[in-house]
């Protein structure tokens, strides 16, 4: 998540989320340890980086939605907020036949950071070598980084960016 909100910041693509996704994330955040004070310092970071990045008004749109019941709130949401791609590792939640009338594409975090470091290779470099930099308990080093990146799943994308750091 840091590395894509980072390239967000630097203004490679343009993040969106709702009330349902934040509330996703901090569910899930919460169920692997993590301190709720700093969920909530998080998610309010996320939202005052990128306050055009809040979808509302999709509720509407949710019982319409024929993907998986769990994440009709986050087509819903896309479709409200003129998103053209999703970002998921649960890509079978998503199926062609569900996105395709709203010309939407679901694709996998490792898909979507090699395309991102196809567009922009300095700029994704540049992110990949500069995020460790905040970790600081633990200190993280890049190659440190770099197996985080391959263990949350998109080791494609750190097999083709490793070798240029």
């Amino acid at each position: 998540m840091d590395l894509l909100l980072t390239l967000a910041e630097r203004g490679t693509y343009r993040p969106l989320w709702s009330k349902d996704v934040l509330d996703e994330l901090r569910r899930n955040l919460a169920k692997v340890g993590i301190d709720p004070a700093a969920i909530e310092h998080r998610i309010s970071s996320m939202n005052s980086t990128f306050p055009d990045a809040m979808v509302s008004g999709y509720a509407d749109l949710v019982p319409q939605m024929n993907c998986d019941k769990k994440d009709r709130h986050v087509l819903a949401a896309a479709i409200r907020g003129g998103a053209a791609i999703i970002v998921t590792f649960n890509l079978g939640h998503f199926p062609d036949a569900a996105l395709e009338p709203y010309q939407l594409a679901a694709v996998h975090p490792g898909d979507f950071l090699l395309d991102q470091l196809d567009l922009y290779p300095a700029t994704v470099a540049d992110a990949v070598t500069s995020v460790p930099g905040a970790y600081e308990n633990p200190p993280v080093t890049i190659p440190g980084f770099l197996d985080i990146l391959a263990r949350s799943g998109v080791e494609r994308f750190v097999s083709a960016i490793g070798p240029s750091l």
